[in-house]
């Protein structure tokens, strides 16, 4: 950069020595003109972040549901009864009396005359009551009794999770310098003037 203001300088310092001397009536030699080149720009695209890199808690509310319970309303009661005898009437035939004679007055053609009688042994039917089963006692068990009760369950408790969420990008376009262009002299030719 140095060396080219020198030689800038220099060029200036003939260019001022030549119009000098034109001015003075000698003829120009050789004749320059001062240039200046454009800035040349480009286009470049980068990524920009948008929006930086986050978390956010993601919570899964609980499941509930419902379920039977068996409550005791009345516990389990044991009891004893007593079971009568069980009994039938039986009958068997009984000799009452025994056969044999026996005398008695009878009328007989007018005449009154002891008969000696042979009599028949008697029988009869007796009734009689037969124990078939005896009397005992007897063990009742009168069940327990329940009912039922509908209660709220949780299935599933409540979740909670962290979610990243990742940055994002946007491409963006930005023109950068890539030259600034320059600023000279250049030897010019003009007919008649400069050869």
């Amino acid at each position: 950069m140095v060396l080219k203001t020198i030689s800038v300088a220099a060029a200036g310092s003939v260019m001022l020595a030549a119009v000098s001397q034109a001015f003075a009536g000698g003829k120009p030699v050789e004749c320059y003109e001062q240039y200046r080149t454009a800035p040349v720009y480009d286009t470049v695209y980068e990524n920009v972040q948008v929006n930086p890199a986050s978390q956010y808690v993601e919570t899964t509310p609980a499941i509930y549901g419902t379920r039977k319970r068996a409550v005791l309303m009345q516990p389990e009661q044991i009891s004893y009864q007593i079971v009568p005898a069980v009994v039938q009437t039986r009958y068997r035939t009984v000799k009452v009396a025994d056969g044999g004679y026996s005398w008695e007055w009878r009328w007989i053609n007018g005449r009154k005359v002891l008969c000696k009688i042979k009599r028949k042994a008697r029988y009869e039917q007796v009734a009689e009551t037969v124990v078939v089963q005896p009397e005992y006692q007897r063990r009742v068990v009168i069940p327990a009794v329940y009912d039922y009760e509908v209660e709220q369950v949780i299935i599933q408790p409540e979740q909670r999770r962290v979610v990243d969420v990742p940055p994002t990008y946007r491409t963006v376009a930005r023109q950068v310098v890539v030259s600034e262009g320059e600023t000279g002299w250049r030897r010019v030719k003009i007919r008649r003037h400069c050869g």
